[in-house]
């Protein structure tokens, strides 16, 4: 029987946030419809978070769930990806709660778009190469997203960091995995592989008090695309990747579980429900209880829906 690690506690963490084009965000539906859930600007662009997850252990250990967009762009290409602010926003968000990024454990990437990986560099200094950050973690990244990232196709090379592949390499901490676990990971993680956003993306679910929550990272960015038709502009395959939400929010609901949002700015946690006809949506969840070491639990509170 496999042992549990039982968790102590899950922090959702904001680093830099963005502003994109609501129609490269929301595929092929219409304005009309996307523009009630994300309301757009002059410049026809929505609000994003890029919310990162920290998981802490009962054992001491540290894991990052990505890593966010960062601040390692140069100031024209900052400007041009809609990034907001110049300084490196999750290093503050780890500050507030008493942490360096020398603290952490672990990093586990989904997948390395900039918008995701982005956070593993220092902050853009003129004159200086990229550097890595997290000096003593483990990178864990999936072996064909990590495949993808450095041997891109012509679709998606702008949105991988050349650099940042060879540092990860020659960091010798990095770690290529595959879907469903890996010893770098605690046995009750479980890894869901997907191909309709970008090949081998690896989606964490982890356990809670509260249920299971599934890091969805760019399989479903926020609470309005957790309807399942609604795709991104930036996906490789969208019939797959609805295939893939169905059949994921098929299981975790059937286990009561939850979603952690990277890209909305509005919602880190949400329940899995379906109405009456057949459309899956989410309730906001508040706040997840902390989980001690005998695995007790407490209620959060909950809204209704994010839609």
């Amino acid at each position: 029987m496999t042992k549990r690690t039982a968790l102590t506690k899950l922090t959702p963490l904001l680093g830099n946030s963005q502003r994109l084009d609501g129609g490269a965000m929301f595929g092929n539906a219409p304005r009309a419809v996307w523009q009630r859930w994300s309301p757009p600007d002059a410049e026809n662009r929505i609000a994003l978070a890029c919310r990162c997850l920290l998981v802490e252990t009962a054992d001491g250990r540290k894991i990052l769930l990505e890593t966010g967009i960062g601040a390692f762009f140069a100031p024209a290409l900052r400007a041009r990806y809609g990034v907001v602010e110049e300084r490196h926003v999750l290093l503050d968000s780890l500050a507030a709660i008493g942490l360096t990024d020398a603290d952490i454990d672990v990093v586990l990437l989904s997948h390395l778009h900039f918008d995701h990986a982005g956070g593993l560099l220092a902050a853009h200094s003129e004159g200086d190469p990229p550097r890595l950050l997290f000096p003593r973690a483990t990178f864990v990244v999936g072996r064909r997203a990590y495949e993808r990232a450095v041997a891109p196709h012509a679709r998606d090379r702008a949105s991988f960091i050349p650099e940042l592949q060879p540092l990860l390499a020659q960091s010798g901490r990095l770690r290529l995995v595959e879907a469903p676990s890996d010893p770098a990971l605690p046995p009750d993680f479980v890894l869901h592989e997907s191909d309709g956003h970008t090949v081998g993306l690896l989606l964490a679910e982890v356990p809670s008090p509260e249920g299971p929550v599934l890091f969805c990272s760019d399989l479903c960015p926020g609470a309005p695309w957790v309807h399942v038709p609604i795709t991104m502009g930036y996906d490789r395959a969208p019939e797959l990747l609805i295939d893939e939400k169905a059949a994921l929010w098929q299981g975790l609901a059937s286990r009561g579980g939850l979603l952690c949002f990277t890209h909305d700015p509005e919602t880190a946690f949400g329940r899995l429900h379906v109405d009456s006809a057949g459309r899956w949506g989410v309730v906001k969840v508040a706040a997840l209880a902390a989980e001690s070491e005998a695995g007790s639990s407490r209620a959060s509170g909950a809204s209704g829906p994010t839609r």
